[in-house]
């Protein structure tokens, strides 16, 4: 079997220099967003009390979500045995590693008083998921650590599959966590449903294959190395079967509600009155990030197509995040039925539609903590020797 050699990334050239610069930038600015809402208060967001999760949350967790996908390369090398995307599993552990520590920070800045982050590590509640995704995000990083030093120590390398199957049971069990925030919330007729766990997990594949396979990409190209088109074509089948299996999931959450007469106001307002969020599920979430994809990666004409997968990856990112809005903000704004059976009147926004409009802030910071995840890979490629040399021929030995 032909010996992957693997170097840091050694181009100087100016787009390069021109995307870290402007990675930076919209790094600090986020920072700066974060500031200015801990000065000021979130009353300069969109959020309210009844939209207390807001745009900052969608990034958040569309980049946790991404950060447990990404690392599906290197399990299917270390727990799967597949030899064809061993070369990649070094990138795939940090980039996984990397979104993961985007999404946090964007967690933590949004939390309006980040010290506060002490009171969580130092007391739990273990009723509440929340104190369980403490243990489960640190765990991650110890975990995956662990599993890229094995990886990387030659003389350690036979150690590596062990640490990919711990690797895969906590992401596994980590994107469940994160689902399961909103499943378990039975007060809302939006969430409410065990199947949002599972639906995160799968998401979590089509999210972060395709978040790996553009900056793979980017990286590629940006230092002038080759991508085999047999890998291409790998990747973009495996991206197709993880996207329909996200379409299938969202189409039995989705009947499930419609099985149940009590859901049938929220199913009406996401499926044909809600507006923005009918339109962002219909037209971004199912025919671009969905449909549109399946088309590019399964045309026979457009396999090993560098730019149909490119495509194809961007529209799944765009319609994940999609998903992630609708999700998260669409069940906010959907109204709570506090006292089932009853119909309640009075002035605190009872049947009322919640309106939210996120701000400058609030994307400013959530494009702050994904262009952190982006460049902190890019840095530590250009550093340490996470990527091949070269994929010619790499997917031929599988």
């Amino acid at each position: 079997m032909q010996t992957t050699r693997y170097a840091e990334i050694r181009t100087r050239s100016t787009p390069y220099r021109a995307l870290l610069v402007v990675l930076l930038a919209f790094v600090l600015a986020g920072l700066g967003a974060a500031h200015y809402m801990e000065v000021e208060g979130h009353h300069v967001t969109g959020m309210t009390n009844q939209i207390v999760w807001g745009l900052p949350h969608v990034f958040a967790i569309f980049l946790i979500v991404a950060a447990s996908g990404a690392l599906n390369v290197a399990s299917l090398s270390s727990v799967f045995g597949q030899p064809a995307y061993r070369p990649l599993a070094r990138f795939s552990a940090i980039l996984s590693v990397a979104l993961l520590f985007g999404g946090l920070s964007i967690l933590l800045l949004d939390l309006g008083r980040p010290d506060r982050l002490i009171v969580a590590m130092t007391h739990y509640n273990f009723k509440s998921i929340f104190a369980w995704n403490i243990f489960l995000y640190v765990g991650f990083f110890v975990i995956v650590g662990v599993y890229l030093w094995l990886t990387m120590e030659r003389r350690m390398y036979r150690f590596s599959k062990p640490a990919g199957v711990v690797a895969l049971v906590w992401r596994l069990v980590l994107t469940t966590g994160t689902g399961s925030i909103f499943g378990f919330l039975v007060a809302r007729e939006s969430y409410d449903t065990a199947i949002l766990a599972p639906l995160f997990v799968i998401l979590s594949f089509a999210i972060g294959l395709a978040v790996l396979v553009l900056l793979l990409q980017a990286s590629f190209t940006l230092d002038g190395r080759e991508l085999d088109t047999a890998l291409l074509k790998r990747l973009g089948r495996l991206l197709g079967i993880f996207v329909a299996a996200v379409f299938y999931f969202v189409l039995v959450f989705h009947l499930t509600k419609l099985y149940g007469t009590q859901y049938h106001g929220f199913e009406r307002f996401i499926l044909l009155d809600g507006g923005v969020y009918t339109g962002l599920f219909w037209i971004l979430q199912i025919g671009l990030g969905n449909l549109l994809p399946l088309a590019l990666v399964f045309a026979p004409r457009l396999q090993g197509s560098s730019r149909a997968l490119t495509a194809a990856c961007a529209l799944v990112v765009a319609g994940g995040f999609a998903q992630l809005y609708v999700i998260i903000i669409g069940g906010q704004a959907y109204p709570l039925d506090i006292f089932p059976g009853y119909q309640v009147e009075s002035s605190f926004y009872d049947g009322v539609i919640n309106a939210y409009q996120p701000s400058a802030w609030e994307w400013l910071l959530g494009l702050g903590g994904l262009t952190a995840a982006v460049l902190a890979a890019l840095l530590i490629v250009r550093v340490l020797p996470i990527l091949p040399e070269s994929l010619r021929g790499e997917a031929s030995g599988s």
